[in-house]
């Protein structure tokens, strides 16, 4: 295993742990695909964890700019995929603290907990264990802003953009995976599943 796991290795770990797998599956937001990620299964394991955790690090680490803030880097992650990766990459950088934002109800914004405080200025690296759609992140980012925090990047596990996958600009978008999954809207015309067989509903 290399100190930044490779891509190839990387699957390899999460084929092993079960938390990649190949399929016909069914998204909620519509889509079909031929594969379904689910990172937490591959971050039950400590050694994996810190494995994908520490990888992450070094590859934040290499951005001389954020590297010359960890002393005050804040780690922030939706709640709940994200905190493991999230006190992994902060105890490798040593950062400064990790905080989470999350959702009363479904239907609900995320914001974070009662009399947490982000000072003005504080910057921030956004993480989470995957960037599929990218809306989370997106608006985790604007409730960081809307506190005065400034994003300074945003690291993931795995990259598996979806065709309605959020744009984050000239942020600097850093993960260990990317997955070239297939997507298609419709599930009769869609050439993933073999006919006949409906496919597996998954959560996001």
């Amino acid at each position: 295993m290399h100190l930044i796991p490779t891509q190839e290795e990387v699957v390899q770990l999460l084929r092993g742990t079960g938390a990649l797998r190949e399929g016909f599956f069914e998204y909620p937001n519509g889509l079909y695909s031929n594969q379904y990620l689910q990172v937490a299964l591959a971050m039950s394991s400590f050694q994996v964890q810190n494995t994908l955790g520490v990888g992450l690090s070094r590859l934040v680490r290499a951005n001389s700019e954020i590297r010359a803030v960890i002393p005050e880097l804040s780690i922030v992650t939706p709640a709940t995929g994200g905190l493991p990766v999230a006190y992994s990459v902060c105890e490798a950088l040593r950062a400064k603290r990790v905080y989470w934002a999350e959702r009363q109800n479904d239907d609900e914004p995320l914001e974070f907990r009662q009399f947490l405080q982000i000072e003005p200025g504080e910057k921030v690296l956004l993480v989470d264990d995957i960037l599929r759609s990218g809306q989370k992140l997106s608006e985790l980012k604007r409730l960081v802003e809307s506190k005065g925090g400034e994003v300074v990047g945003l690291a993931v596990i795995v990259y598996q953009p979806n065709p309605h996958c959020a744009s984050f600009g000239s942020l600097p978008l850093y993960y260990l995976a990317k997955l070239d999954s297939l997507y298609c809207e419709d599930k009769d015309s869609c050439a993933i599943g073999t006919p006949g067989t409906p496919p597996v509903k998954v959560r996001q």
